[in-house]
């Protein structure tokens, strides 16, 4: 195998290019990324960074150096527009083509924007290091901040402009936010953490319209026709997994690239990360997981696969993910939003407790835990679960 191309050069295919290299891989390792910048961490992007407290370069991944030492022919800010699998050949926007013998999508995400959305200043989604810092510059005491959606990405952006100074407001559709993948308890936990800061925080309402003038935004309007002003608006509604350009490219995708339980999408290709649906055989279903430390699994279990596919990996995981928001750490394993009963084992805001265990069945789906920074334990999922039984590989 001569060349291996990975294109997606954020967590999963820089921890694929990784694992190769320690695996003892000496042919070419072509990695392909979209951004300008060198692989970096996008977790901090809604908290450290957006808050000012870290400057762009403690953001990256690894070292200058450290990436150098890994030989890689880097190609940065140009995407991948097309797959020809006949050929072996990925296809790049600049017009050139790139051969290999083993591929890798790692292509992530993008965020969900509202329909009939214009280009406005103040109009902000959130994935990018270059999107954080737009709306870094945005952010000042006395500021009025709208975000339209309440998930993790939502509310770790209100946490971070509320202490700011910022005058928040989050919207969302549903009545109890993130009531479908963490269950409602777990939600209205939520909902008391913003609220009791001084976030407004308005459930089972839509918008409608994004009022704008000379071209920035002024304020949104709401199904039952209410305004609010803003000098800036966050769309934070989800995400849709960059797979446009697999189109006939040999692969199947659903709710991004379908793949075994060994990573594999197609003869010679595999995915890993946030477009990744892979079968997980300790949950007994496909998933897409968008969590950083899957991304990392999912790397080092494809690095593997690549060179031994006659004796290839599966990768059984428990999933697991975090948020922090304010001086609380969210912490959950399993995959929640399966589950059929939520049992709420302790739930004390005022102490900035939550303690959450999920059935499916009649087995423990998962466990979610929330904790102030400074309790004595910020790993209580982590120790409810097991940590050794988190994930392991399957020969």
């Amino acid at each position: 195998m001569n060349r291996i191309v990975i294109v997606g050069a954020s967590a999963g295919g820089l921890a694929t290019a990784e694992a190769l290299r320690r695996s003892g891989y000496g042919g070419v390792i072509t990695l392909i990324g979209d951004e300008v910048e060198r692989p970096y961490d996008r977790p901090p992007l809604s908290k450290q960074m957006l808050s000012g407290m870290w400057e762009p370069e403690r953001l990256a991944l690894r070292a200058d150096a450290d990436l150098d030492a890994m030989d890689l022919d880097l190609r940065l800010g140009t995407a991948a527009t097309g797959l020809c699998p006949t050929e072996q050949a990925v296809t790049l926007a600049d017009g050139s083509r790139v051969r290999f013998d083993g591929l890798v999508v790692a292509t992530g995400v993008r965020p969900r924007r509202l329909p009939g959305r214009r280009e406005l200043s103040g109009l902000h989604v959130l994935r990018t290091l270059k999107d954080a810092l737009t709306l870094q510059a945005r952010l000042r005491s006395g500021g009025r901040l709208v975000i339209v959606g309440a998930g993790f990405v939502g509310a770790e952006v209100a946490a971070t402009a509320c202490a700011l100074g910022v005058e928040v407001t989050m919207l969302e559709a549903a009545a109890v936010p993130l009531a479908h993948a963490i269950g409602e308890a777990a939600g209205r936990f939520l909902i008391r953490l913003h609220t009791d800061r001084g976030v407004q925080l308005r459930t089972s309402t839509a918008v409608t319209e994004i009022l704008s003038a000379q071209g920035a935004v002024t304020g949104v309007r709401l199904a039952d026709a209410t305004v609010l002003l803003a000098d800036d608006v966050l769309v934070a509604i989800g995400s849709i997994p960059n797979t446009d350009w697999l189109r006939d490219g040999g692969v199947v995708v659903d709710n991004g690239v379908v793949c075994d339980e060994f990573g594999a999408a197609a003869p010679g290709v595999y995915a890993v990360g946030d477009v990744a649906r892979w079968n997980n055989p300790m949950l007994g279903a496909a998933v897409r997981i968008e969590h950083r430390t899957n991304a990392a699994e999912q790397g080092m279990a494809v690095a593997h696969n690549l060179l031994n596919p006659h004796d290839p990996w599966s990768l059984a995981t428990v999933p697991y993910f975090w948020s922090d928001q304010y001086d609380t750490k969210f912490q959950a394993f399993g995959h929640l939003s399966t589950h059929d009963e939520a049992l709420v084992l302790d739930d004390d805001v005022a102490r900035g407790q939550l303690l959450v265990a999920y059935r499916k069945g009649d087995r423990l789906a998962g466990v979610l835990a929330e904790r102030r920074s400074s309790s004595a334990s910020s790993d209580v999922a982590g120790c409810f679960l097991g940590k050794n039984a988190r994930s392991h590989f399957i020969a």
